[in-house]
């Protein structure tokens, strides 16, 4: 039997307190935050960016004029493959400026498929990535999810494992959705809440299911004797 969704929310909020939203602000600084870092915690993440912003600016016109050796210090704050992190905020920039004359939040003003199709242009962002975008600027009340927060729903019962990542993700989202508020912060909260708890405690290898706030709902926790 599938849960109750917002009992689960709310369950994860009691044990991980409000969670709070990355600091990027508009499309192009979203872009920039997924392609700062790689395979490194939050913290790496954000210390990363607020350092691309700091030293260096979140425009186009500044990224292009940075000291390579500048961005090359600030791709290494985020983890390994730095040069090519280099490479892809360049890219990022070189695209803004070239295609959207370097204001990215037109996009935003596009119909849905349009806009979709436009941030995928980008380094990094698929579809998942495209609709995160559109969620956290407010354009479009979609149940955007990551990594972490598919296989918590997985695991606690929406939906089936498909052959390919994203009919699995539809399938999850597909489950989900007579649950879901179409609202935007509703759903910003959803998508934090279970990310977080994908990174905490229900990890993709050894989950830590007698401490999991919601094992009792979950069907994973069920079939392997600890819900």
């Amino acid at each position: 039997m599938i849960p109750d969704l917002s009992r689960v929310l709310d369950s994860l909020e009691a044990a991980y307190g409000r969670p709070e939203p990355p600091p990027a602000h508009g499309p192009l600084e979203w872009i920039l935050w997924e392609n700062v870092a790689y395979l490194v915690d939050d913290r790496r993440r954000r210390d990363a960016f607020e350092a691309l912003r700091q030293r260096v600016g979140v425009t186009p016109d500044a990224i292009l004029k940075a000291a390579p050796a500048t961005l090359r210090e600030i791709a290494e704050q985020g983890g390994i493959f730095a040069d090519q992190r280099v490479g892809k905020l360049l890219q990022i920039a070189e695209i803004a400026k070239r295609r959207f004359g370097g204001d990215l939040n037109a996009v935003l003003r596009q119909p849905l498929t349009a806009a979709k199709k436009a941030l995928r242009v980008f380094p990094g962002i698929g579809v998942p990535g495209t609709e995160k975008i559109l969620l956290f600027c407010g354009r479009q009340p979609v149940f955007a999810l990551e990594s972490n927060g598919l296989r918590v729903l997985l695991r606690l019962g929406f939906g089936v494992e498909k052959k390919s990542y994203d009919a699995t993700y539809r399938a999850v989202q597909a489950a989900a959705e007579p649950q879901i508020r179409k609202d935007c912060s509703w759903l910003i909260r959803a998508h934090l809440l279970l990310r977080r708890h994908g990174q905490e405690l229900c990890r993709r290898s050894h989950p830590l299911c007698p401490a999991c706030p919601v094992a009792g709902e979950c069907a994973y926790a069920r079939r392997s004797g600890m819900g």
